[in-house]
């Protein structure tokens, strides 16, 4: 189908055309095409001008049950009919007493109890600005640092930017940023300790107890990683005995630890919470995203009972608040997407389709020279490139890999989540993968054959000599 001349000349063929020039939006990045989306239906959306696009990513991992799900929308209808939104300092409402129920039934041993927000940053912000409340409550006001790791990302508001390490993201708000020192990741492929999985002594978690004493234990408050790292570093899965030695460096030294699973929660690696298969508990856990599948904007901040416990005994309330907490529009969805996940056995799925996805990209990918590592759980895979396979040479950031290879996979009809900085915050390159769990094997074929197609595509245009 060919694109109509203005869609074409907004996608950058022309130089010197104006972009969004009949918008009134401010996007994000001005300089950038949106094409409209008109529809969306399981795992594909539509644009207005009818092209299908294979949705691969859930947009930012947020799409679980892919798109126009009758149960949700009638869900969301029925809710409506009840009543729209009552403030949660005067009421609460029956779809957020349910969906909490339904949360902590599912969560490790003692998460019991779900604060509701409206997306992963202020789930983060909650769960740091709790973390700090319950150590004044136990007497301790000089702990207020909470501790995160290089090559990390929690959020765009100022805390849980902060509490990252992505040097990118950071750079022009560094000044109003919090200070506090930051450990190594978890990343075997690129070990900062040099070491292989097999034999290392987990350096990595070790860095934490560094952090700890250098800052001094009685200022920090919390230490906070993602199960399975997300957008910075394309699907980390990290050595299975690095959560269990963080939480006996947390119980140490009295630091709570918050586990944000805004991306790995809800189904996307193969079990409820990511932080499962790694056998502990944190205490406090962040939800959002895969929450209510995108349906509503929705958070929550699982918490432990003995904190929550604190406050109660002490008869002490929790300082921190938003408009829209509890939503019952919100909470009706997240019942009914988890409702939907349990009768179509959604989490076992994405398991299974993990693996099979897993295989696929081995199988076409495994061996090509600008491809070094593919890695993940459940439906949650991460692809990371090179210049040189052997080496482990990122390409120069001037080339932009992955926005090309975004771009090209558009055109393509397939809608990927790729970023750079994956080494340091500036330099490689990766992709996410992360399709909804509804997706046929069909469907991942597709979305395989198509992925090849753009990777080779990129690389004909950055470096011709590769493809000849």
């Amino acid at each position: 189908m060919v694109e109509p001349a203005q869609r074409r000349k907004r996608r950058g063929v022309s130089p010197e055309a104006d972009v969004n020039d009949d918008t009134h939006v401010f996007y994000r990045n001005p300089f950038s095409y949106y094409p409209t989306v008109a529809r969306g239906d399981g795992a594909y959306l539509y644009d207005e001008y009818g092209k299908r696009y294979l949705d691969a990513c859930g947009g930012a991992v947020v799409s679980s049950l892919g798109h126009s799900v009758p149960e949700v929308v009638a869900a969301i209808k029925e809710q409506l009919d009840h009543v729209e939104f009552a403030h949660t300092s005067q009421f609460t409402n029956a779809a957020q007493e349910k969906l909490a129920r339904m949360l902590t039934d599912r969560a490790p041993g003692g998460l019991n109890h779900a604060y509701f927000v409206s997306g992963g940053s202020e789930a983060v912000e909650s769960a740091m600005k709790l973390a700090r409340a319950y150590w004044v409550q136990m007497g301790r006001p000089d702990k207020w640092m909470v501790i995160g790791r290089d090559q990390s990302y929690h959020g765009n508001t100022l805390g849980a930017l902060a509490a990252g390490g992505n040097r990118w993201r950071r750079a022009i708000y560094e000044p109003m940023l919090f200070k506090a020192p930051r450990v190594a990741p978890c990343f075997c492929y690129r070990c900062p300790y040099d070491k292989k999985p097999e034999s290392c002594g987990i350096d990595c978690a070790e860095d934490l107890e560094r952090a700890i004493l250098e800052a001094g234990p009685e200022k920090v408050a919390a230490f906070i990683a993602e199960p399975i790292v997300g957008a910075t570093a394309g699907a980390l899965v990290p050595h299975p005995d690095y959560f269990r030695r963080i939480r006996e460096i947390c119980d140490k030294y009295d630091v709570l630890f918050i586990a944000d699973e805004v991306m790995t929660g809800l189904g996307r690696c193969g079990s409820w919470y990511a932080i499962r298969q790694f056998g502990v508990v944190p205490d406090m856990l962040c939800l959002a995203k895969g929450l209510a599948a995108g349906f509503v904007p929705v958070g929550a901040t699982l918490v432990h009972d003995r904190i929550v416990d604190t406050f109660s005994s002490r008869r002490h309330i929790f300082q921190h608040g938003h408009t829209y907490m509890g939503h019952p529009l919100a909470a009706a969805a997240g019942v009914a997407v988890i409702e939907y996940m349990e009768t179509h056995r959604l989490v076992e799925k994405s398991r299974k389709l993990g693996d099979e996805l897993l295989a696929r990209l081995h199988e076409a990918l495994g061996e090509h020279p600008h491809v070094g590592d593919i890695r993940g759980r459940g439906l949650f895979v991460g692809i990371e490139f090179v210049a040189d396979r052997d080496s482990k040479t990122p390409f120069e950031p001037e080339l932009a890999f992955h926005r090309v290879l975004r771009e090209t996979a558009f055109d393509n009809g397939l809608v990927i989540y790729p970023m750079g900085g994956t080494v340091d915050g500036r330099r490689g390159d990766h992709a996410l993968i992360a399709p909804p769990f509804v997706i046929t094997r069909a469907q991942l074929g597709r979305l395989v054959t198509l992925l090849v197609k753009s990777i080779d595509q990129t690389l004909a245009r950055l470096v011709p000599k590769v493809a000849s």
